[in-house]
């Protein structure tokens, strides 16, 4: 089984592609809704937290908020609240993030589970 990487990793990471993608998108669409932002970084989180530990979700979900919020929602360079759009957003990528770690551990636990198994060809 894989070590997971160092949940400070995970974040710096997370946090280096957030603000790329986030200029990139701005870039690309304008300044105007932030719900392509957001789904490319809910995906973001998901394959980022395939290495990590489980622990490391609500950071790496905050971090990628923080640069969905600062720099892909109106005021930019604002950090702002709005309970409703906010805790959906956060709750979109914790979702992510927790989805990829679980994802990362049951396939990792099906391959050790397949190691220590015989294996059968023949079916009987």
């Amino acid at each position: 089984m894989p070590r997971p990487v160092a949940t400070p990793s995970v974040w710096a990471a997370a946090g280096a592609a957030a603000l790329v993608l986030v200029t990139v998108l701005n870039y690309l669409n304008g300044h105007g809704d932030p719900t392509i932002d957001l789904l490319v970084l809910s995906v973001v989180c998901a394959v980022l937290s395939t290495g990590a530990r489980l622990v490391a979700a609500p950071g790496t979900a905050l971090v990628c908020w923080l640069a969905l919020n600062g720099f892909a929602t109106p005021p930019m360079g604002e950090l702002t609240w709005s309970a409703g759009y906010d805790l959906g957003r956060l709750g979109c990528l914790l979702a992510a993030a927790s989805t990829g770690t679980a994802v990362a551990r049951i396939a990792s636990a099906r391959a050790a589970y397949r190691r220590l198994t015989p294996h059968n060809p023949a079916g009987s």
